[in-house]
């Protein structure tokens, strides 16, 4: 009987700390904030709920606004550039995010969020090497194409972001992690030493790094780039291409 691997955040059963550790998608964009006390069903006010629902709304409204300058190139909005995207005034903003790199983060985070389904490989480990390496090409390929310019911001303030470094750190532990699972007798074929020199190949293939160079830089084809990977995959794990 053959594992699923379809379990965890990216679809590894190794690692979940992404959503318990790092879940910024809920904490930052919650309906009330942070600083929303929880208030008894038989108590609650529906003038406060109203304020509530509105902060939810102009929230994921300024979120939305950034996301949408990123995928169009901006990289670095300012205040005024999201205020006018998001129907809001600059003032505004502030009441919803405590300055421009707290939005930064919640945009990131939500980026995230919305990515991890896509990421997840659920396959029986049963099924031919062809297929499992197929499907993590697809996956990955899919998914870089959507986090398109928001993975370039990530990586741009993470140095000066610990908790987006810390985000971007799981996330690469996560879907290195994944790879193992796929691919566990392969590697353990390969050996003590050769195994894990394949893994760090296939994962480094298998980074939004090295899709970005090959897709903005070098200019080649989304089509092209997933044969490429597959076949790159295959041949590290001892099956040429057919």
């Amino acid at each position: 009987m053959g594992r699923d691997t379809g379990a965890g955040t990216f679809g590894s059963a190794r690692t979940g700390r992404l959503k318990r550790e790092s879940g910024l998608a809920e904490r930052e964009t919650s309906a009330g904030g942070p600083d929303t006390p929880d208030v008894p069903d038989g108590q609650k006010d529906p003038e406060s709920d109203g304020r509530r629902l509105r902060r939810s709304r102009n929230r994921e409204a300024v979120v939305d606004a950034l996301l949408a300058l990123y995928s169009e190139g901006n990289l670095d909005p300012s205040a005024a550039d999201v205020a006018e995207r998001s129907g809001l005034s600059p003032r505004s903003l502030f009441r919803y995010f405590t300055d421009v790199d707290d939005l930064a983060r919640a945009a990131i985070a939500r980026q995230y969020a919305i990515l991890q389904p896509m990421a997840v490989v659920a396959l029986d480990l049963d099924a031919p090497l062809e297929v499992r390496v197929k499907s993590l090409v697809e996956r990955r390929v899919n998914v870089f194409e959507t986090v398109g310019k928001v993975g370039l911001v990530a990586r741009l303030r993470a140095p000066f972001e610990p908790v987006i470094a810390d985000q971007l750190k799981d996330i690469r532990t996560q879907l290195r992690a994944q790879i193992e699972d796929l691919f566990p007798e392969e590697l353990k074929a390969l050996g003590m030493t050769r195994g894990p020199a394949v893994l760090a190949a296939i994962d480094t293939l298998c980074t939004f790094e090295a899709y970005h160079l090959w897709r903005g830089d070098q200019g080649i084809e989304m089509a092209e780039i997933t044969a490429l990977m597959t076949d790159s995959i295959l041949a590290l794990l001892g099956q040429p291409p057919t």
